[in-house]
């Protein structure tokens, strides 16, 4: 297997939402995308998958040297492989996938978030700084840009979160912000038990609410000169944002289920925005 069927058979067997905005992306860029892509997967496995934090922590170290390594001319895992040839050509530095490891090593140290600014950091390092190299593939000309791939990265991640907070409660972590969840009277000790409340729906309201806040703002950032390349982000807020939608609809039953969109849905909603521009 090669490197780059090493990282399409990751982002293939995924299932994400990216994957659907790779699909209409021209093959090199659209090999770029899914490399970086197939890192960001990697380096996030470790937190999720190994299940002792000093083997985590020892794997997400071996990845800071490799970033390092492969930097310097001498990749060895795949992805990495798959991904050197297109940093120049993208400007893909080092600081950018070491943002990345930094946010999964918070995972390891980090399972609650005093409030929104500590979260937002959080989520600038997993997802901002990811938006900030997809839109640079994609094929960014204006600085304005990067504002609106941060915000945008921003929302998908509150999106995660919301959706996952039944699944993140099983692994030890609650990310939305102890203050709010005080703000609601919800306790921690009803999300791991899995207990509805009125409570835990209107502290799930306010977070949807903030969330399509940015999606707005976000779309709002995006300079005209760039809408047409970034069509591939675009894609993707469609697809997060009409989960949201569902799990709103569904009255925000997230902690026994993982409410998602069906690979067909995932797929028309991409095409529709490539093809019609549409939402």
């Amino acid at each position: 297997m090669t490197p780059e069927q090493y990282v399409q058979q990751k982002a293939a067997s995924s299932g994400s939402s990216f994957y659907y905005a790779f699909m209409f992306l021209p093959a090199p860029r659209r090999a770029a995308i899914t490399a970086f892509y197939g890192f960001c997967r990697e380096v996030d496995d470790v937190v999720d998958e190994v299940h002792d934090a000093g083997v985590a922590a020892t794997k997400l170290a071996w990845w800071r040297k490799e970033v390092a390594q492969a930097f310097a001319g001498q990749p060895s895992h795949p992805t990495m492989q798959a991904l050197m040839p297109h940093v120049q050509e993208f400007g893909i530095e080092p600081r950018h996938l070491l943002a990345v490891i930094e946010g999964c090593e918070m995972d390891l140290e980090q399972t609650r978030y005093l409030d929104y600014p500590g979260l937002q950091r959080y989520c600038h390092l997993v997802a901002g700084v990811v938006g900030e190299v997809a839109a640079r593939i994609f094929g960014q000309t204006s600085d304005a840009t990067t504002q609106y791939a941060h915000k945008l990265g921003l929302a998908f991640q509150l999106t995660n979160i919301i959706r996952d907070v039944g699944e993140d409660a099983l692994r030890g972590r609650i990310y939305l912000p102890i203050s709010e969840l005080q703000q609601f009277d919800v306790k921690a000790h009803e999300i791991t038990k899995r207990e509805y409340s009125d409570r835990f729906t209107a502290l799930m309201r306010f977070q949807a609410a903030r969330a399509h806040q940015l999606y707005d703002e976000a779309f709002a950032l995006l300079p005209d000169a760039d809408r047409r390349a970034q069509k591939p982000g675009l894609m993707m807020a469609s697809i997060y944002r009409t989960l949201l939608r569902e799990i709103e609809a569904d009255n925000f039953q997230v902690l026994h289920q993982r409410i998602a969109l069906t690979p067909l849905r995932k797929l028309w909603l991409a095409w529709k925005m490539q093809a019609l521009g549409r939402m």
